[in-house]
């Protein structure tokens, strides 16, 4: 069993930078892969980052890329969205969520979810 618990979400104005972080019960995190999502008003729960479990290897949706930066320490059971140049349509509840295996991009193939965290960006 893993519980997350999400923290940093805000209100920036558009060029900012926001940190997330979410932070993990149980010893076992280090064995589950972690992404990040996020969802908008009236819009269906989408991709941001995922980070393998060692850190070794991370990706993510091309929306963000170069801008958000996921990265994680497993000493702390903590993972971390680092999002700069902030966009108004950044603005949504992001979540984050532990697999232990499957697709990294499908919310159905993560087992365990946060209960999200508000980011909204002014222009």
């Amino acid at each position: 069993q893993v519980q997350l618990v999400e923290s940093g979400g805000g209100s920036v104005q558009a060029g900012g930078s926001l940190r997330l972080s979410c932070a993990a019960s149980g010893r076992t995190f280090s064995r589950y892969a972690l992404g990040w999502f996020r969802q908008a008003p009236g819009k269906e729960r989408e991709f941001v980052a995922h980070i393998s479990s060692n850190g070794g290897r991370t990706h993510s949706a091309d929306s963000v890329k170069g801008r958000f930066t996921i990265s994680r320490d497993n000493a702390k059971n903590t993972v971390y969205l680092q999002m700069n140049s902030l966009k108004p349509e950044d603005t949504a509840v992001y979540y984050c969520a532990a697999q232990f295996a499957g697709n990294a991009n499908r919310a159905e193939d993560y087992e365990y979810w946060g209960q999200g965290t508000q980011v909204t960006v002014s222009s």
